[in-house]
């Protein structure tokens, strides 16, 4: 396992240098990713204030909400800055009870392209990660040549700049990368899922950047009294602590918490100037072994 310091703070991303501290936009729709936030105004004044801090890489796709996170995003920073880089994805789409539906054939992974195109209003996406459905934490094998075939067409097309993976195993990003250059894999990885601790180091080789979903823990929030006990010495708090360790685990590394309110940007954003000790990077290091347990 790598070590890096926070202090190198940007990473290519679709040509371009992006800061290794991004914002997720998830959490702007309303309860369970679904229908319009609870605070409009507020979920507008989140996107800008991130923007006006440094952030340079935005998460979402158009199945939040659906629809709602990209429309967003487009009232607020539309037109968007030239170094803002906007990673969305596909592969699924939303029931009308909120369900969450697979959209992998290669007409639903179109349509979901143009969704995305018109909702963000823009000519042509910059990244497009194909979401491999599935066991939301664990990926499951299987070939996505069908998958990667249909965005390496619409890359060929001009509709997307750059292709990434979400939800998937080694096996699948070697077989997606026989097809199509990726840029980026999404998966489940955190201070206490560190399943992909491998795959984090290869990609790194690679230069291909690794960007971890739920990277807090997501629904269920990280929650250890030793994490606890350490940010108290640090004068942190234990999500600025797990976000910390995560920018020093290695230099590919992006991060793209998600909030729906301002102090909480503000909180999450602090944490990349968090300069973490050989000594606290090894209890850290600890509680995710305990965590594997």
């Amino acid at each position: 396992m790598s070590v890096i310091a926070p202090a190198t703070s940007t990473f290519p991303l679709a040509g371009r240098q992006v800061n290794r501290m991004g914002y997720g936009a998830m959490q702007l729709a309303g309860p369970h990713v679904f229908g319009p936030p609870k605070d409009h105004d507020a979920a507008i004044a989140v996107l800008r204030e991130a923007l006006a801090a440094g952030v340079n890489h935005i998460d979402t796709s158009d199945f939040y909400g659906p629809h709602v996170t990209n429309q967003l995003i487009r009232e607020a920073l539309h037109p968007y800055p030239r170094d803002l880089v906007i990673v969305t994805k596909v592969g699924a789409v939303r029931g009308a009870d909120g369900a969450w539906l697979p959209a992998q054939a290669p007409d639903e992974i179109r349509r979901g392209v143009h969704d995305n195109l018109r909702n963000l209003g823009l000519d042509v996406l910059d990244v497009v990660n194909m979401r491999i459905m599935g066991d939301v934490h664990t990926p499951s094998e299987g070939s996505i040549a069908r998958q990667v075939a249909a965005l390496a067409e619409l890359q060929q097309e001009g509709l997307i700049r750059h292709i990434g993976l979400s939800n998937v195993t080694p096996a699948q990003i070697d077989e997606a990368r026989g097809i199509a250059p990726i840029v980026c894999v999404q998966n489940l990885y955190n201070l206490v899922h560190r399943a992909d601790d491998a795959l984090v180091d290869d990609l790194a080789d690679k230069g291909i950047a690794y960007v971890p979903f739920f990277p807090l823990g997501g629904f269920t929030p990280i929650q250890s009294s030793a994490l606890s006990d350490i940010a108290a010495r640090l004068g942190a708090t234990p999500l600025q602590v797990a976000l910390a360790w995560l920018l020093h685990r290695a230099r590919n590394i992006l991060l793209i918490p998600g909030t729906s309110s301002l102090a909480h940007l503000r909180e999450n954003l602090k944490a990349a100037a968090l300069n973490l000790s050989q000594d606290v990077l090894a209890e850290l290091d600890a509680i995710g072994r305990q965590g594997e347990r």
